[in-house]
């Protein structure tokens, strides 16, 4: 009886509509993807970015021989956030957050990805430095 009332309403140019939109709602997610695999970026050059309220705390190059650090850093009173560098990689491997999105997220390496701690407000983001040889400038 519901199945057939829907056939009543549903017409075959409803379904082509419906299939398009689908397919469309994929296409910001492709042309973006495409655009960050195309941008050089010089691997062995990245930076970490750790801010809170949206100022930047610290800045920490992540390189092959980036020593191991740990940091701590305290938001507000009774919340914390360690924070663990190694090599080229970064995490928050502790925070006293009730969900621990931070924490579960793991290890970040690539340029553009981020580890967000909301409660505490703090974002780590990792920047790649472009690479310059393929910038030109061209005077006449």
């Amino acid at each position: 009886m519901f199945w057939k009332e829907i056939k009543k309403q549903f017409k075959l140019f409803d379904g082509i509509i419906i299939i398009a939109l689908i397919i469309l709602s994929f296409l910001p997610y492709v042309i973006f993807n495409s655009q960050q695999r195309d941008t050089p970026i010089k691997s062995d050059e990245m930076t970490a970015v750790v801010s809170i309220d949206g100022e930047e705390v610290d800045r920490f190059i992540l390189a092959k021989d980036t020593p191991y650090q740990e940091k701590t850093y305290r938001p507000k009173k009774k919340q914390y956030n360690i924070v663990e560098i190694k090599g080229t990689k970064i995490r928050v491997r502790e925070d006293n957050s009730p969900d621990q999105i931070a924490v579960h997220t793991g290890w970040i390496s690539k340029p553009g990805q981020t580890s967000i701690c909301l409660p505490h407000r703090l974002v780590i983001e990792i920047i790649g430095v472009p690479d310059e040889e393929e910038d030109m400038i061209l005077t006449y």
